[in-house]
This record gives structure tokens, C-alpha cells and sequence, in this order.
């Protein structure tokens, strides 16, 4: 039998990669306006609750107006991409923190004694957890998943890994009422109404499954990254200067000096670590002042047009929700700051300054990245290809002659394929909520229910499609925590270490939703899977 000669695999740059994806998008809207190719769908006016009904036709790029949105809306599809903002502003605040020694001390004293198997489910579980405040896990805990592996002796890229598969496969779900459930109950309810004019929807209706999902998600997700990931990913050999210190120090032999200068390193480490901590209770108490009403020049983060306490933290005008990403790194900067104070670890402005340019000089190629991927995402939102597909499988749904378990499985699936071409959670709801509402209600099936559905269904997907604006983000970490010089991690390298979590994660969502309906358990406080 003849040898059959090994195809070698092909390497992309992920900035070619998006390049490659932006030319077939713009040709395929190209070939498909020709054919006039366009989709229909209900939407609800949430002001009068009635159905407005859209056509939307694909877009031809190559047109003159094409062209010319291409080329005009350039820069603010960038700059508009709250990725770059939240990446750089994110990345200051850790950078502080980590040349100034805070990180690493916190975690030599705090996490070393630790089972690294509980530090990755407690990444998992804060990933998850994130989402009550948006996407804002994805610049937060991708850096710190990388450091917090890094400094504790694994491979960062498991840790990449893991922080962005938490905060990817468990969006929308946490311990509490967060800012996506202040966006999808509109929806819900006026989807409801349609059925039934009373129903009302309430803020807590997923509390309970969203708890009990949260926990199961991040087990499963801690079990893959354990038994799979780290072990492909292997050991993580960084020849850092401490590194080399330590090795030259070993070669002179110099017990009694190598003592001393660890007592003398041990007893800065303790000051700084109590500057720190001083320094975080109060930046701690005065953002906790700025979210409590009703006391003399508080409330600074809440919107105080809302009447309900929960829509003054989450809601649509929410200052928490929109200054987050910068009181993370306010928080930040300023405990790194009073660690390298009291540990003496820096001794200027000048000399922080140096290291912070150093140390964000990787963040040149990420922001080429997020670039070329905001183009590819912006352009192929024009096309409304995205739009036109979540109609059609919403379509699809709805003409599909299935009832109980099988229309939930198959929502479940049919929502998770929509979601690789639109991401954006209130764009799929807003069209997928006036089919799926209804037609659960009419099966005896709740609204909240319905709801509960399209929020684990679209994280089934969440992880592996480039269209997510964060997923760059991702591709970008991996590649600066890269030590092997001729690998490149490229847009289908971050699919194939997402997709155990995906495969896994999957099967557990739908897993859940099934069991819970099968069993009756509540949603929430007096809240059912049926009506």
C-alpha cells in the first residue's frame, strides 16, 4: 500500500485570517444580493407591545454604498469597539499591579498553598459570575487567568483558556440579577403579552436554575481544563530574570546571602502587602459609598432615573455598568502603587513608568488584531447576512411541528447556531422572543422559561465564534504567553482548545434545561418551567 504523504496543515496569522474572512464576506454579499436573498421577521415596539414586522436583504459591499461605508466607517468601527477600551484601560491597572510585585506576593502568600484544581474552578466560577456586569470578564480575568497560572507554576495558556471558556460558555448566568436580565425581561414580558396582556415578569424568574447552573458549569468546566487542556498544553518554561538570579545564586553557593536576602525580601514583601491592604479598603469603601443610595454624596454609579434599585445598577444607563472596566483599574493602580511604596519595589515615577512600557509593548499587535477584527465584524453587520440568518432559523422554529422536550432541545440548538453569527444577546432575542414566548406559552411552557432557554442556548456557542468582539482578545493572549517561537495561535487554534469546552458545556446546558423541566423544579421565587 502506498504511503499517503502528510498534508502539512496550514498556518495563518490571526490578522490574516480576518483579512481572508473580511474578502469572502464582502464576495459572498456581492454574489447573494444578486439573488436578491432577504428574510422576514416579527419584532416587538416595546412601547405600544405590538408586532412590527422587518425585511432585511443582504447587503451588496461591493456596491458604491458599500464601498463607501467600508472605507468612512473605518476608524469608528475601531474606536467604537469597546474592546480597545477596555483592553487598554484593564491593562494598565494589572500592569501596576504586577511590576510593582503585588500580584506575584499576593499569590506566593495567598494561592501557592492552595489545590490548583480549586484555584481553576474559582477562575471558572468568577468568569461566570463576570457576566452580571456585561462582558467585562473578558479584558478582567483573561490577563489575571494568565498570571494567576503563570505565578503559581502552570501554563498561562491554560489559564487564557479557562477565564475566557468561563466567562464565554457561561454568559448571562451568575449568582444575582445582573445587567442581562434588566435587557432580555422587556423582551420576555412583551412577548408574553401577546399570549396572555397581565403577565408580568419578574427580575429574580431564573434566580435559582442561574445558581445551580452556575456551579455545574464551572465543575464541568474545571474538569475539561484540568484533564484535557493543561495537559495539552504542557510545561511552561520562561527563563525569567528572577529566574537566572536564582540560577547564578545557586552557582556561588552563597547560603548564608541567598538567607539573608530572602528574610530581607520577606519582611518588604509584608509592608508592602500591608500598604496594599490599607490602600484597597479604602478605594474598597469609597466605590461602595458610590452604590448606596440615599446618603449624603452617594450614589455616584447608580442611574437615579430608575425607581428600582436593580435597574439603578444594571440597567440600560447604568454608571457601575459603564465605569467598571475603570474601577477595576483604579483599584488597581493604586494597591500596586502603595505595594511597591511600602516593599520599596519601585523607586521613582520614572522607573514605573519604564516598566509599564515594557511591559504593555505586546499590546501593539493585539490592537492590530482588534482592528482588522472589528472591520470583519462591523462589515459583515452591514451585510445583514447575520440578521437574515437569525431570522430564518427563528422561522424554522417556529414551522417545526414539535412540541416538549424536542422543541426544547431543538430551540436550544437552532439558537446556539444563530449565535455564532450574531452574538449580540438583545439583537437574537429581540427577534427569536416574539416566536419562542408564544409558542411555549400555547405548549404550556412559561415565559421565563423560554427565556431561560435562549440564555444557556446562546452560551453554548459563545466560545467559538470569531465574530465575538472579545474572541481577538483571546487569540491575542495566547500569542503573547507563546513560547514557541514557530507557532503561531491562530483563529482555528482557539476554536480547537475551546471545543472540549464546547462539546462538555453543551451537553450540560441542555442536560440542566431538560432535567429541570422534566423535574418541575422552580425557575425562581414562585416560578415554574410551566405555566
Amino acid at each position: 500500500m502506498a504511503k499517503r504523504k502528510k498534508i502539512k496543515e496550514l498556518k495563518l496569522h490571526p490578522i490574516t485570517s480576518y483579512i481572508i474572512m473580511i474578502a469572502v464576506i464582502i464576495l459572498l454579499s456581492a454574489i447573494l444580493s444578486l439573488f436578491k436573498i432577504s428574510a422576514s421577521y416579527d419584532s416587538i415596539n416595546l412601547n405600544t407591545n405590538e408586532l412590527e414586522q422587518t425585511m432585511k436583504t443582504v447587503k451588496n459591499m461591493l456596491s458604491y454604498d458599500g464601498v463607501k461605508a467600508m472605507i468612512s466607517n473605518a476608524s469608528s468601527n475601531f474606536v467604537s469597539l469597546t474592546t480597545v477600551s477596555t483592553l487598554i484601560i484593564t491593562l494598565i491597572g494589572i500592569s501596576v499591579a504586577e511590576e510593582t510585585g503585588l500580584i506575584q506576593t499576593f499569590m506566593k502568600k495567598r494561592l501557592t498553598k492552595i489545590n490548583p484544581k480549586i484555584i481553576t474552578f474559582l477562575l471558572i466560577l468568577i468568569a461566570v459570575f463576570s457576566s452580571i456586569v456585561n462582558e467585562v470578564g473578558y479584558a478582567v480575568l483573561i490577563p489575571l487567568g494568565a498570571l494567576l497560572f503563570l505565578f503559581n507554576g502552570r501554563n498561562p495558556l491554560a489559564g487564557i483558556a479557562a477565564a475566557f471558556a468561563g466567562v464565554a460558555f457561561g454568559y448571562s448566568i451568575s449568582f444575582f440579577v445582573g445587567s442581562t436580565d434588566m435587557s432580555l425581561i422587556p423582551y420576555t414580558q412583551s412577548a408574553a403579552k401577546l399570549i396572555d396582556e397581565t403577565f408580568y415578569v419578574k427580575m429574580t424568574s431564573n434566580l435559582f436554575i442561574m445558581i445551580f447552573s452556575s456551579i455545574i458549569i464551572s465543575i464541568v468546566g474545571t474538569i475539561i481544563t484540568e484533564k484535557y487542556v493543561v495537559k495539552k498544553m504542557g510545561r511552561y518554561i520562561s527563563k525569567t530574570k528572577d529566574d537566572l538570579d536564582k540560577t547564578k545564586e545557586i552557582e556561588y553557593l552563597d547560603l548564608q546571602y541567598e538567607e539573608q536576602k530572602k528574610l530581607k525580601e520577606e519582611e518588604s514583601e509584608k509592608k508592602g502587602i500591608k500598604y496594599a491592604t490599607i490602600a484597597a479598603a479604602i478605594v474598597g469603601l469609597v466605590f461602595v459609598y458610590m452604590i448606596i443610595p440615599g446618603l449624603p454624596l452617594s450614589g455616584a454609579l447608580l442611574d437615579t432615573s430608575e425607581k428600582a434599585y436593580a435597574y439603578q445598577l444594571f440597567g440600560t444607563n447604568s454608571y457601575l455598568e459603564a465605569g467598571f472596566t475603570y474601577m477595576f483599574s483604579l483599584f488597581m493602580m493604586i494597591t500596586g502603587i502603595a505595594y511597591g511604596i511600602g516593599a520599596k519595589s519601585i523607586k521613582s515615577d520614572k522607573e514605573l513608568m519604564e516598566k509599564l512600557r515594557t511591559k504593555l509593548s505586546d499590546l501593539g499587535i493585539i490592537l492590530v488584531m482588534v482592528f482588522f477584527a472589528s472591520q470583519c465584524i462591523a462589515i459583515f453587520k452591514e451585510t445583514n447576512l447575520g440578521i437574515i440568518i437569525v431570522a430564518f432559523l427563528t422561522n424554522l422554529l417556529k414551522a417545526l411541528p414539535l412540541s416538549g422536550i424536542i422543541l426544547v432541545i431543538a430551540a436550544m440548538i437552532l439558537i446556539s447556531l444563530a449565535n455564532l453569527f450574531v452574538p449580540s444577546t438583545i439583537a437574537k432575542w429581540e427577534i427569536i422572543s416574539p416566536v419562542l414566548v408564544p409558542v411555549m406559552m400555547q405548549l404550556n411552557m412559561s415565559p421565563q422559561f423560554a427565556q431561560f432557554i435562549f440564555r444557556a442556548a446562546e452560551s453554548m456557542s459563545n466560545g467559538i465564534t470569531p465574530l465575538l468582539a472579545y474572541f481577538v482578545v483571546y487569540i491575542g493572549y495566547l500569542n503573547i504567553y507563546n513560547k514557541e517561537e514557530k507557532k503561531v495561535y491562530g483563529i482555528r487554534d482557539g476554536i480547537k482548545i475551546m471545543m472540549p469546552y464546547c462539546i462538555a458545556l453543551s451537553i450540560t446546558w441542555i442536560a440542566i434545561v431538560v432535567l429541570w423541566y422534566l423535574i418541575g423544579l422552580p425557575l425562581g421565587p414562585s416560578v415554574f418551567p410551566t405555566l
